[in-house]
């Protein structure tokens, strides 16, 4: 929404959904694109270099913003140099840091990704670091100069939902800067709790790509981020243990 902009890196965004990277075809980023409002796209430079058939740099629109990732790196070293690599060859200054040095659980290596970062938001560039959701490392990342900080919702390409919930709770809490919840969302009504949470965005690819109707999917996504930033704009109504009636009814009772 154009009165709650999206604040990453001096630049403002109105939408609130950004697409992943993976599983990406023409019709999912006109998807991501048309039906969901995507402004921000995420690309592995990896693929975007790899020469293939069907260059999909030439489907993302000139008004659409690349997040490069470091995706394939092991180590902060490794993520360095794609992401010089990257800004090099034309991609701008956004990088998201993924480093996985685990091949089997794709799980985020927070101490590698916090010396990227450091080293990286020095080096003029607007860092968006991938991370396991804990309170200790965010904070450092912070420290080390991190536009966002990008917790995962459930290991990388799951679709299992918010299974990290608690822990982004507190992120959300105390980190002093957009949280967007990354990886593993696998439903609009996941990405609007999420939002309902306080979450600044959400990232997703495997829930669209692999939905029957890619297009409606999008459309969906759009609908659940937007009513779940309004509803967490407005206040949550408070929870209670007994029941309670909406309307007083003394009034009736008595007469």
């Amino acid at each position: 929404m154009k009165n709650d902009p999206l604040l990453l890196g001096g630049r403002e965004f109105t939408s609130r959904f950004i697409l992943g990277s993976g599983k990406y075809s023409v019709a999912l980023i006109d998807a991501a694109v048309e039906e969901a409002g995507a402004e921000i796209i995420t690309l592995a430079l990896r693929r975007a270099e790899a020469g293939e058939k069907d260059n999909i740099m030439e489907h993302i629109p000139e008004t659409v913003t690349l997040l490069p990732n470091t995706s394939g790196a092991r180590n902060a070293d490794e993520a360095i140099r794609i992401a010089r690599l990257s800004r090099e060859v034309g991609y701008g200054s956004f990088i998201k840091i993924e480093i996985m040095s685990d091949t089997k659980y794709l799980l985020p290596d927070n101490n590698e990704t916090i010396k990227a970062t450091e080293i990286l938001a020095k080096d003029g560039f607007v860092v968006l670091p991938y991370m396991y959701p804990d309170l200790y490392a965010a904070r450092a990342l912070v420290s080390a100069g991190a536009a966002a900080v990008m917790p995962l919702g459930a290991p990388i390409g799951t679709n299992k939902g918010l299974c990290t919930k608690e822990f982004i709770k507190i992120l959300v809490r105390e980190i002093d800067l957009p949280v967007i919840v990354d990886a593993g969302i696998g439903r609009p009504s996941q990405a609007c709790e999420a939002m309902e949470m306080g979450a600044a965005a959400i990232m997703a690819n495997t829930a669209v790509a692999t939905a029957g109707n890619v297009p409606l999917m999008a459309r969906a996504f759009k609908e659940a981020v937007r009513a779940g930033r309004n509803a967490y704009l407005a206040g949550l109504g408070r929870i209670k243990e007994e029941a309670a009636a909406s309307d007083p009814l003394t009034g009736f009772l008595d007469s």
